[in-house]
């Protein structure tokens, strides 16, 4: 079922590239956050979307949001990703999916996660979601162009 804007967004816990295991509910409570989906580790588009997210921190730690990314790969890949593009934000580990899926987030069948972003506010309600497969900077603008609109 896919989820949408106004709605509050499904609580998850899942590993973490800082070692723990974090909760939406707990990580990020009480603070608006950005919550991105994306297929593989390593791969030119994924790799572009992180590296953009990267280069714009700065500006949505400025407006104090949060930002955590999602796919399917493992821990160890994480890290390795995590450490060599230098993101200063944490990866989270979906390996069995159900998370990809609550957020609506799995391509059907070959179940690799899509290229989605969502926008929460301080109390975890969906205030905007971009979804676009091969454009991961286009992720980043929608968020930023969303932020200044609300």
């Amino acid at each position: 079922m896919a989820l949408k804007i106004g709605q509050k967004a499904p609580d998850f816990t899942l590993p973490s590239t800082d070692g723990k295991m974090f909760r939406l509910s707990k990580g990020f409570e009480g603070k608006p956050c950005i919550i991105y989906f994306y297929p593989k580790d390593f791969t030119g588009g994924c790799t572009a979307e992180a590296c953009e997210f990267r280069d714009q921190f700065e500006e949505f730690k400025e407006l104090d949001i949060s930002i955590v990314g999602i796919s399917r790969d493992d821990m160890a890949t994480h890290m390795r990703f995590k450490k060599q593009y230098e993101l200063p934000f944490e990866l989270l580990s979906d390996s069995s999916g159900k998370t990809c899926q609550a957020y609506d987030a799995l391509v059907p069948l070959i179940r690799v996660p899509k290229r989605i972003t969502y926008m929460l506010d301080k109390n975890h309600v969906i205030q905007a979601i971009y979804q676009d497969m091969f454009d991961g900077k286009a992720h980043i603008e929608q968020m930023i162009k969303s932020l200044k609109t609300l």
